[in-house]
């Protein structure tokens, strides 16, 4: 009992000694860490952190904008593709007349392919990619890979074609013009086509939903428009 006694005096004198007042207390209490939890585990983080978006006030969580895109893909998804492609056919050939061409901007040129991307590339895309999910569904190993080829031998040479076609045509080219241009570069153009989107169609129709892909396509597209930006324009 003493030395029990001797124990207690001496925490005592301890924590004074250090300036700690003991706090005497009826019962055990958790320690005053414990009731101030850590901004990082409250639910309603994004209310108290401004490291974090409000979800009720950020459309589309972190990227902004993004679910107000994706209703509209919903709601008006010939028109939203259109413009997809009508911007990444813009970025494309601006980026290929600054950065490989070393400018100037030829703004005919420009607003010719983005108006392309806009009235063929957009919607030609939405129709054929729903016929080939619908004639060929599925994302095992068979499937991924026929679309893969349905798309680059079939519906590769067509695109090419036509793209060459609206180009001759808006140049005043005439028909023989036209077709010695697609007799001289379409095979040039579907193996460019060739080195780049099996593998990134591949992915596309593996991992990517219908919905999706002319926007994933587009995001791609932008560097392969820079080749074929200037294999149009070439003489």
């Amino acid at each position: 009992m003493k030395l029990f006694s001797t124990i207690i005096v001496s925490s005592c004198l301890a924590t004074q000694a250090f300036g700690v007042t003991p706090v005497v207390s009826k019962g055990l209490s958790k320690p005053a860490l414990v009731t101030h939890k850590s901004p990082l585990r409250q639910k309603n983080v994004a209310d108290v952190s401004p490291l974090f978006r409000d979800p009720t006030i950020t459309r589309g969580g972190a990227i902004p904008g993004l679910q107000a895109y994706s209703d509209a893909l919903d709601k008006k998804p010939i028109t939203m593709k259109a413009l997809t492609s009508l911007v990444g056919w813009f970025l494309g050939d601006l980026l290929a007349q600054l950065f490989i061409a070393g400018g100037p901007v030829d703004y005919k040129r420009l607003a010719t392919l983005s108006f392309f991307g806009f009235i063929y590339h957009g919607p030609s895309g939405h129709y054929f990619y729903n016929w080939l999910d619908d004639k060929v569904p599925g994302t095992d190993a068979i499937p991924v890979f026929s679309k893969v080829a349905i798309d680059q031998i079939i519906w590769c040479p067509i695109f090419m074609s036509v793209f060459f076609t609206y180009l001759g045509l808006v140049n005043g080219d005439s028909l023989a013009t036209i077709g010695a241009k697609i007799k001289n570069d379409l095979f040039t153009a579907c193996q460019g086509s060739w080195k780049v989107w099996p593998i990134v169609h591949l992915i596309n129709f593996k991992f990517v939903s219908n919905k999706w892909r002319i926007p994933y396509i587009n995001a791609i597209q932008i560097a392969f428009n820079m080749f074929l930006s200037l294999l149009g324009s070439k003489k």
